[in-house]
């Protein structure tokens, strides 16, 4: 797995807190390097999109 850096980051701030990204919690989202404020509001942001990503799939599975 390719190490992600904090100057790929797509934001400066967390998405979640408001807070200053850090190195150590950052994440790949649709190709783009995705920074959060700690590694617990990443695994959130991580939780959330798999969940979503597996609702639309389930979706689209049933309109077939």
């Amino acid at each position: 797995m390719t190490q992600l850096k904090i100057g790929d980051a797509i934001n400066t701030t967390c998405p979640w807190s408001g807070d200053p990204i850090q190195e150590d919690s950052l994440t790949l989202y649709n190709g783009a390097v995705v920074g959060f404020c700690n590694p617990g509001c990443r695994d959130k942001f991580e939780k959330a999109v798999n969940h979503f990503d597996a609702a639309l799939q389930r979706r689209s599975y049933d309109s077939v």
